[in-house]
């Protein structure tokens, strides 16, 4: 006796439904993730635009919710030009990425002291500990101003200027 065939696999629709259920997607996310489950006729492409369309006009694809939902997660570790380069790669339109752009410009400096005072507590001791300190926060996406800026005043105890950028 032949098995009862299972349950037919989701449609492209309850796939990107899942998806966005986990967390905030952007279109071109969903595009990339939804594009190996096309369905083999030549109708694929047409039918997932059709679907990402009506997502879009019911709301359920934002790209400002997937910039919020990110600055929120990765905002306090980060340095803007990383954070702002995990958006670009969602594919976040121009005017989003630079109200994004704009949000981390404020915070950077506060953010970077957040970052340094949590891995290292100390000022550096060596030019050594200095270069590794800074590689430290450029690798996680602050400006090298930013970061000559907190390496300067943990060794004043953070005591300098607090100008902002």
């Amino acid at each position: 006796m032949k098995p009862e065939p299972s349950a037919a696999a989701p449609s492209l629709k309850g796939r990107a439904l899942r998806y966005l259920a986990a967390r905030e997607h952007s279109r071109a996310e969903l595009e990339r993730k939804l594009a190996p489950h096309l369905p083999p006729d030549g109708d694929g492409a047409a039918e997932l635009a059709r679907v990402l369309d009506e997502l879009t006009a019911k709301g359920f694809i934002s790209e400002a919710r997937v910039a919020e939902s990110l600055l929120h997660r990765r905002a306090a570790r980060l340095g803007g030009a990383r954070v702002l380069h995990e958006l670009r790669a969602k594919g976040v339109s121009a005017d989003v990425l630079a109200d994004a752009a704009e949000r981390l410009r404020v915070t950077e400096l506060e953010r970077a002291r957040h970052v340094w005072q949590t891995r290292f507590g100390q000022p550096p001791h060596s030019a050594a500990e200095q270069a590794r300190q800074t590689r430290f926060l450029a690798a996680r996406g602050f400006s090298g101003d930013v970061i000559r800026r907190t390496l300067a005043a943990a060794g004043d105890g953070w005591a300098q200027d607090d100008t902002g950028l």
